[in-house]
């Protein structure tokens, strides 16, 4: 009762005027700014986070939140309407979109994605403000030895487990580290990394990080691969549900978020394998299998609302242990830390009004989207006719006036356009971002918490071990041997379309970086091969 108490009270915080519209606002921006090809939610939530640098702070979230759940709308807008995900969690979607919006019926398969997000996102806003208060109650009581064996398993999770290449994701992960540890060393007192330039004593600002690495190298990479091609945009009607649809719809919505909660809930867990596992189960239990590939309405139902249930979950470990599980959520850590506040067990106790202000504005901003964005959609179709060339020229420029506007400091804008360059190179080169911004952000507080352990210890290395570490890492060792362990593991034990899904998301990391936009024909290669890859089991079966 206790959590019902405190989100009553943060509706009050954000039901006043301000809130509002605030919440209003950034619904509007994140999906404007979303639904534009190649701009995913990560992007999007970078892009505009300088935008809350003005506010308080409760304001602020509460206008992030709507960025965030806006940005999400409009990666499923590209989905079905281009065939074009703004991040590889997408995929799913436009696997089964895009074919109904080919036969007809975008305007049914962005009514279902709008309504299962809202469905989704509701439930699990929900499961988030009963589950998190006893998560932070627990990690109260853990050791900084514990903490840090935490962090060690969101670094490896993030390198192994979500990327094609172990070496790649350490690579990027080692990039990020090193950024994070550019300043003055908390101890000694020594400058690190440095140069001598006397800018950098401070450290380098996480948001000119964000911006730089996701708008900026983005913006970079997209105009070396410019085509002078116009986009076909599939005409969109009213979007709107028959009775069948609905009757089609409903479980997916809930099996979506039964299976997207507990995994964004997972530090380091991510919205890929859920969604394709949602995809895979509605195959499995529809009554109409011979639709999947032809335009199947379940499987857009169910994976958007596995995507934002996961998105909702992921944002348990970020208020409870200030662990960031998605890019997404890595750069929204960033926008709290921006104003001095810490994420983490003593959040709900230190800033009960900010936080159940947040958790109680997610519902407002869910509903919000669903009530603003089901008679816009045609409008938000018509965005997606803006040439390329003119708006990654527009986000550059926003992206510098952002990094700019965050500290009025000229040296952040070579900073910006040398991190952008660093984005640049890893797309180039196959390195996932996500690695990158979570040693960025996670980096320095891994090595505090490593250094208290080892103080109260008087040095001895046994200091960074208790029961619950132990515990985390052979967690951490299972990761790291599981693909020597596979070796030995008969097939029939793994399912191969679990396999395939799992290849396919490797690839997607592999090509593009979490975040990136995923090309059309890589798209399409995808569903060839995830079909191919049920066909073969349904046949086995």
């Amino acid at each position: 009762m206790d959590a019902f108490t405190e989100l009553i009270g943060g509706f009050g915080t954000a039901l006043t005027p301000t809130n509002l519209l605030y919440a209003f606002i950034g619904v509007l921006l994140g999906t404007a700014i979303g639904v534009l090809p190649g701009i995913g939610p990560a992007m999007t939530v970078a892009l505009l986070l300088p935008l809350t640098r003005g506010l308080d702070v409760t304001g602020a979230l509460i206008m992030f939140a709507g960025i965030y759940y806006g940005g999400m709308y409009g990666g499923s807008t590209t989905s079905i309407l281009l065939n074009t995900p703004g991040e590889s969690a997408s995929v799913v979607t436009a696997i089964e979109g895009n074919r109904m919006a080919k036969s007809g019926r975008a305007a049914q398969a962005l009514a279902t994605a709008a309504i299962g997000s809202f469905v989704a996102g509701t439930i699990a806003t929900l499961l988030l403000a009963l589950v998190a208060p006893t998560v932070a109650d627990l990690a109260v009581e853990v050791s900084p030895a514990d903490t840090f064996a935490i962090m060690v398993l969101a670094f490896i999770a993030v390198t192994s487990v979500l990327g094609s290449s172990r070496i790649r994701g350490l690579a990027a992960l080692g990039i990020g580290l090193t950024i994070g540890l550019i300043g003055i060393d908390p101890t000694s007192g020594q400058q690190r990394f440095t140069f001598g330039i006397g800018e950098l004593a401070e450290g380098i600002d996480v948001v000119v990080v964000a911006v730089g690495l996701f708008a900026v190298g983005e913006s970079l990479w997209t105009a070396a691969h410019l085509r002078r091609k116009p986009i076909d945009v599939i005409p969109v009607g009213s979007p709107r549900m028959s009775r069948k649809d609905f009757r089609r719809s409903w479980k997916p919505w809930l099996r979506g978020t039964a299976i997207g909660f507990p995994f964004g809930a997972v530090p380091a867990g991510g919205a890929e394998i859920p969604t394709f596992l949602s995809y895979v189960t509605e195959k499995r239990l529809s009554e109409h299998p011979e639709e999947f590939g032809k335009g199947a309405i379940e499987g857009v139902a169910g994976p958007e609302a596995t995507n934002n249930a996961s998105a909702a979950g992921g944002l348990v470990p970020l208020l409870t242990l200030g662990i960031p599980t998605t890019a997404t959520a890595a750069v929204m850590l960033a926008a709290i830390q921006s104003y001095g506040i810490e994420p983490g067990p003593q959040l709900f106790d230190n800033e009960p009004e900010l936080v159940w202000g947040l958790i109680a504005s997610l519902f407002i901003g869910n509903a919000v989207l669903l009530l603003l964005n089901l008679p816009l959609a045609p409008v938000w179709a018509k965005l997606l006719r803006i040439p390329r060339s003119y708006l990654y020229a527009g986000i550059l420029f926003f992206s510098s006036l952002g990094a700019y506007a965050a500290n009025a400091n000229t040296f952040d804008l070579f900073l910006l356009l040398a991190i952008g360059a660093l984005g640049f190179m890893m797309r180039r080169y196959g390195l996932p971002i996500l690695p990158a911004i979570i040693g960025v952000i996670l980096g320095p507080f891994a090595e505090q918490e490593m250094r208290q352990a080892l103080q109260i210890s008087n040095g001895d290395l046994g200091g960074l071990i208790d029961p619950m570490s132990v515990v985390v890492y052979a967690i951490v060792a299972l990761i790291l041997l599981w693909p020597l362990v596979r070796r030995f593991v008969p097939r029939k034990v793994v399912p191969s379309v679990l396999e395939e899904a799992t290849h396919e998301i490797e690839e997607a990391h592999s090509h593009h970086g979490l975040t990136d936009s995923v090309s059309v024909s890589g798209t399409t290669e995808a569903r060839r091969r995830f079909d191919r890859a049920n066909d073969t089991e349904a046949g086995d079966g």
